[in-house]
């Protein structure tokens, strides 16, 4: 009797050193991928204080090449993720790191408007698929119990991006002026593209596409995490495009991709525009901008920490979603009201940090919660590229309005009302996820 007693215990704590074994094998190769990730996507609104000038882009102008980033990205999403469920993780990862380091490098390049949107297209192309490729990967190690978690880890990366990038960016852009001929804006995307190229490579030595694959992973332990999420039910015959086209048939993922929807057009204040409205309140050193620019950051990754390790708590996620992008859009309004104010404006920042961050985590939860291992590789990839949309209309209308009235308030307004518009669609989604 004891001896069962003790059993279950026993089985726990080999599940819970199995997972902190992969979890440490996985998980922080893929952050700092997803971090070099980030820091070449938003890089631009760093470079956009010296080169708006040299290329004469105006404010709409800037944002409509922001916004094309997402025209490559979206056509390539699901072929990428679809891709990957035949040929792995492994050579994909590759593949996209690969080339979006050699298009980041190309727009050190450009010298028209013209080239910069055809720039910014190319590397939206040449990015598609990894974020969903991602997501897609983590739901073949983890059971949905432990997501909210696990991507929190994943998300956090977008957080210690904006730590390390923005600094970074403005050390490039303060010190680096005329090296060696070049513009200190073209030293930052030669500087900052050459890293994921380097990675890409070492994907196909660290990562593995399955725990079946895994030569780290005794029989017993791969048995075990391949167990765990056949109890899930999410494992069937069907081929990936015939699972995908079927799941399109369900209200419910087009219900959840238009809460991903909503939550991009907070990234797209946060990632694309932090810079500039920090400037805008009264900060001119290039250096002290990205050091500021850290902190909204920081402050939304302890705040996502906490948020999804309360979700995972209770296992709910749906009114953790919303509370996340409630507090985003309340943010945004605050922030079109704190122009002139840096600090004020920085802590807003921050509370928008908090919110998108976690959306971010939470909704990845959500989907995965209710879609079989087939459907995932679309339906992960679909939702990432229709919820895209918002970054590629959201930039070209917020800088569009900003530029006619002078200020950023209607802009703001129109950021919030699509964040409370996604939370309150999420919160009428049922999953087995509550």
């Amino acid at each position: 009797m004891q001896q069962q007693s003790e059993s279950p215990a026993i089985a726990e704590n080999v599940e819970h050193r199995l997972y902190r074994k992969v979890v440490y094998r996985i998980i922080p190769f893929i952050f700092v991928c997803y971090v070099l990730n980030y820091i070449d996507r938003v890089n631009v609104s760093f470079a956009k204080l010296q080169f708006q000038g040299d290329l004469h882009l105006s404010d709409a102008s800037y944002g409509l090449g922001v916004g094309l980033f997402y025209v490559g990205y979206i056509l390539f999403e699901v072929p990428s993720n679809l891709v990957l469920q035949k040929v792995g993780a492994r050579k994909t990862i590759t593949r996209i790191m690969c080339l979006w380091g050699l298009a980041s490098m190309a727009m050190a390049f450009v010298s028209s408007p013209l080239q910069f949107y055809l720039a910014r297209i190319l590397l939206g192309a040449a990015e598609a698929g990894f974020f969903p490729g991602v997501i897609l990967y983590l739901t073949l190690w983890f059971p949905n119990r432990m997501r909210g978690r696990i991507m929190s880890l994943f998300v956090l990366a977008i957080a210690v991006s904006g730590m390390v990038g923005g600094p970074t960016s403005g050390l490039i852009m303060q010190h680096l002026e005329g090296f060696l001929g070049f513009r200190n804006w073209q030293w930052l995307f030669l500087i900052e593209g050459v890293l994921p190229v380097l990675m890409g490579i070492a994907a196909l030595f660290v990562l593995n596409d399955r725990p079946r694959d895994a030569k780290w992973l005794s029989e017993r332990e791969k048995d075990l995490l391949v167990a765990n999420l056949s109890v899930e039910g999410r494992i069937d015959s069907r081929s990936g495009l015939q699972a995908f086209l079927y799941a399109l048939r369900k209200p419910m993922l087009w219900i959840a991709t238009f809460g991903y929807f909503s939550v991009t057009w907070a990234g797209m204040v946060l990632n694309f525009w932090a810079p500039t409205i920090i400037q805008r309140a009264g900060v001119t050193n290039f250096l002290h901008i990205g050091l500021l620019s850290a902190v909204p950051y920081a402050v939304g990754a302890a705040g996502m920490l906490v948020l999804c390790y309360s979700s995972d708590r209770w296992l709910e996620r749906r009114w953790h979603f919303f509370a996340a992008v409630a507090s985003a859009g309340c943010a945004a309004i605050a922030i079109a009201h704190a122009a002139g104010d840096s600090t004020l404006s920085i802590a807003c920042l921050a509370v928008l940090a908090v919110g998108y961050l976690s959306a971010i985590a939470l909704f990845w939860t959500i989907p995965t919660g209710f879609l079989s291992e087939a459907e995932s590789a679309g339906c992960i990839a679909f939702i990432s590229s229709a919820g895209q949309i918002g970054s590629l209309i959201a930039p070209v209308l917020f800088g569009y309005v900003s530029e006619r009235t002078g200020n950023l308030t209607l802009g703001a307004c129109l950021v919030a009302l699509v964040l409370f518009s996604g939370g309150c669609a999420v919160l009428s989604l049922k999953t087995s996820a509550k």
